[in-house]
């Protein structure tokens, strides 16, 4: 069985920066982390091939090179393949444009089935693992809080889906896209100690918009559908700081504020 998870690196929050010229966030010499809703996905994915050996897991990500450290990390906990698709052309890609790239590459792609994270810090959009559904002409689940690990098949996932107050179980065919959430509380391993240093580069490849061959209205700010238009730093004003009596006077001042707010 072969399993593709989609990962995203994303800036760690603290070390965020952001091109107000172009309004687009500054990825470059920037620390990245793992999107956490992403690292479930290839944290059940190992936790399946524990199990069942003969399963074969790619991961998969769009991003700049610097990544490269990070998703050999991920070779070494014991995925199987990945690769780093990369260009200076799709900088500035939302979410449609990104999700056109990742579908062309994964259309000729042999796979049972898709694992992605649902939402992710820097955008939180949710678009992406719907909209390659949509452009491969598969079924996907977002909010998935477990997959039964037991029950996943060539053909068939049942999941848990986190839908406000209630969990749904479903049955799913595949091939098919299973987003999970960070709550699904599935935890990468660590890498074991012989292998922290391993030579792991001849699983991984590097793509290039000269390998996917699409032209460059499709990708970056070009084929992107959404624009930002304006960004701005939002500023907090101090609030005043009222302390009250528990008399006549304060309840009287309590009320009045509460009626100029239009809460009475």
């Amino acid at each position: 069985m072969k399993i593709i998870c989609l990962v995203k690196y994303v800036p760690n929050v603290e070390d965020i920066k952001y091109d107000y010229e172009k309004n687009i966030l500054i990825r470059d010499n920037v620390k990245l982390i793992l999107n956490p809703d992403d690292a479930c996905a290839v944290a059940f994915a190992l936790e399946l091939k524990e199990h069942q050996p003969e399963h074969e897991i790619e991961v998969i990500t769009m991003g700049p090179k610097s990544v490269k450290p990070f998703v050999e990390d991920l070779l070494r906990r014991n995925v199987d393949k990945a690769s780093i698709i990369s260009d200076k052309l799709f900088a500035g890609s939302d979410t449609y444009a990104t999700s056109k790239i990742l579908s062309h590459y994964l259309k000729d792609k042999e796979f049972d089935c898709i694992l992605t994270g649902t939402n992710s810090l820097d955008g939180d959009t949710s678009h992406i693992p719907s909209q390659i559904g949509e452009l491969l002409g598969l079924n996907q689940m977002s909010n998935i809080t477990k997959i039964d690990l037991a029950r996943f098949k060539k053909t068939k996932a049942v999941i848990e889906v986190e839908n406000g107050e209630n969990v749904l179980t479903y049955a799913m065919q595949l091939p098919a896209i299973l987003s999970l959430r960070k709550e699904s509380d599935y935890k990468l391993p660590y890498i074991e100690y012989e292998n922290m240093s391993l030579d792991v580069s001849d699983r991984l490849d590097i793509i290039s918009n000269q390998e996917l061959g699409l032209a460059k209205e499709e990708i970056g700010l070009k084929g992107s559908l959404t624009k930002v238009v304006n960004t701005y730093n939002k500023n907090f004003e101090e609030k005043d700081k009222v302390v009250v009596e528990n008399n006549e006077e304060g309840i009287d001042f309590v009320y009045s504020f509460l009626k100029k707010k239009g809460f009475v």
